[in-house]
């Protein structure tokens, strides 16, 4: 055989490629010579540490478990042992050129052409009908992926029957044999034959498995590099151009679908449109100075502007992320809810335009909230404790603030700013469902303002001056109470008689039931107004400028 295959190589057939020829002569070669040769001691060794490593697998359905943390471990423990005994035996490596044309990413999970066994390429294979979920869309393995994850599962199971019989050969070899190949055991040409064809199978589902997960997370960055090019054509459009406004709605668009995919520590909403942005830029424009054409002045142009400017730097904040993420797209995991930098500006952008939709796109609640903002911009004037307490954020301010958001209601309910009221409260005033009129305004409603009027009258007809005197002092006390709440209200009364003071106290009561209900018919909206109106109340704060810049 020997003497056959060395004739061979020195001249090889006609019409056969020299180099590929002496190649594989030589890899029969070395297999006939060392097919049927005795094991040396550090072979032997290596096959030993490879059986017990297998005999410590965990098994799950008849598949080895790499689910489970002591499972994945074992895994692990085994595949470097077959790559140990195959080195020990001399096992040639199958080809792996094509890793030099994997990403980055994968490039340096499997640096060179070394065999580099995975846990999670072992279990692909086993999980071969699995879709892959990336960003809420179905994936799943070609044919002839799962062709070939069915061949890595057969040379596996072969490669486990081999280890099963030597196990077995040991266990009946008598003690003189401890030190050498079990009697009856595999032969070596068994053993180079098995792991020839797993090591085969492994380079070829490991090829078609990565080279699909490297299309599958291209595709999955798809959103997110549309938003990036979307953003690169508006830094190149005119400003206030047909075209730039049509690449704006489309990145708002893109920004909203991304925000759905990947915003999981939000609500992830992907109805925050453009409208939003126009509206906000609509505000800014009227809030300056000489601009004729519906100008917001005074105290409501401070909340204005501090509504408006959160919706456009949450804006800028996301296209600055874009920009930046835009240099290092290699680094973007495909899953996208991964991406901590991504989230954060997600989160920031859907809350700052939660807000803008509520507060500035809708032009009754925009005008309600300036309006209130203004008043209560008063009261603070009547009750200096309320601007502290503002500036401060006082624990004590969410208690004072919808009692005087309450007041400010009940002294004038035609003003724009009962809008607000009815949003919190939409069942005291007959509104029963999205977009439905209101109706009665609630019995129990109806005897509060009764009662709020019959305060103000009996407090104008205490000795004051003028009858606007009289009624301005009015509202003032009522302002301070409010504010005081269960504080000394001695020097608040002055000479007020003590019925006086009952009328107001018993008011006041009513008014601290209401409150309650203000806050807790519907939580979320008084948190997210109240934050608002202190927003306002305060002249906004600007966004803190982002952290250092993560993908």
């Amino acid at each position: 055989w020997l003497k056959a295959l060395d004739a061979a190589s020195a001249s090889p057939p006609r019409g056969v490629q020299s180099n590929s020829f002496v190649r594989d002569t030589t890899m029969l070669r070395r297999f006939v010579s060392s097919g049927w040769s005795a094991f040396s001691a550090s072979e032997i060794a290596a096959m030993e540490q490879l059986c017990t490593s297998h005999r410590q697998l965990l098994i799950d359905g008849g598949f080895a478990d790499v689910r489970s943390e002591a499972g994945y471990t074992a895994c692990a423990v085994f595949l470097t042992n077959i790559d140990k005994a195959a080195q020990t035996l001399s096992v040639d490596i199958a080809p792996r050129g094509y890793r030099s044309q994997f990403s980055a990413n994968y490039r340096a999970l499997f640096p060179d052409t070394a065999r580099h066994y995975r846990v999670d390429v072992l279990e692909a294979s086993i999980d071969q009908h699995s879709a892959i979920w990336v960003n809420g869309e179905k994936f799943e393995l070609s044919a002839e992926a799962v062709n070939h994850a069915e061949a890595l599962q057969q040379a596996w199971s072969d490669l486990a029957a081999l280890l099963d019989r030597w196990h077995a050969a040991r266990v009946a070899a008598p003690d003189s044999h401890r030190n050498s190949a079990p009697p009856g055991g595999p032969t070596r040409a068994e053993l180079l034959t098995v792991f020839v064809a797993l090591d085969t199978a492994w380079a070829q589902f490991e090829f078609k498995y990565i080279s699909e997960l490297i299309a599958i997370e291209e595709q999955a960055r798809q959103l997110i590099v549309k938003a990036v090019r979307y953003d690169r054509e508006l830094r190149s459009s005119g400003k206030g151009t047909p075209q730039y406004k049509e690449v704006e709605r489309n990145l708002v668009k893109c920004l909203a679908h991304l925000n759905s995919v990947a915003n999981f520590k939000g609500k992830g909403r992907d109805d925050l449109g453009c409208d939003i942005l126009d509206s906000a830029v609509s505000v800014m424009q009227r809030c300056k100075k000489g601009h004729t054409n519906a100008p917001i002045r005074g105290a409501a142009r401070e909340a204005a502007q501090v509504l408006a400017s959160d919706v456009l730097a949450a804006f800028d904040a996301m296209r600055n992320y874009l920009f930046e993420v835009s240099k290092c797209m290699e680094r973007v995991d495909p899953h996208l809810c991964n991406n901590v930098g991504l989230v954060a500006r997600l989160v920031d952008w859907e809350e700052s335009w939660e807000i803008g939709s509520r507060f500035v796109l809708d032009v009754a609640m925009f005008e309600a909230v300036c309006d209130l903002v203004a008043e209560v911009k008063a009261a603070q004037e009547l009750a200096p404790a309320l601007t502290t307490m503002c500036e401060d954020c006082d624990v004590e301010l969410f208690l004072v603030l919808p009692r005087v958001v309450l007041l400010c209601f009940l002294a004038d309910s035609a003003n724009k700013r009962a809008e607000v009221v009815k949003s919190l409260l939409p069942h005291r005033f007959g509104i029963t469902g999205e977009g439905a009129l209101p109706g009665k305004l609630d019995p129990e409603f109806k005897a509060l303002f009764e009662q709020f009027n019959q305060a103000v009258r009996v407090l104008e007809n205490t000795r004051v001056a003028t009858p606007a005197a009289s009624k301005g002092a009015a509202w003032e006390l009522l302002v301070k109470r409010a504010v005081l709440g269960g504080g000394d209200v001695r020097n608040l009364y002055g000479e007020r008689s003590l019925a006086t003071q009952k009328v107001v106290e018993d008011l006041m009561r009513e008014v601290e039931r209401w409150s309650l209900e203000l806050q807790r018919h519907c939580p979320e909206d008084w948190n997210q107004f109240s934050a608002v109106l202190v927003q306002c109340l305060t002249g906004g704060s600007p966004k803190e400028p982002a952290p250092k810049f993560q993908v």
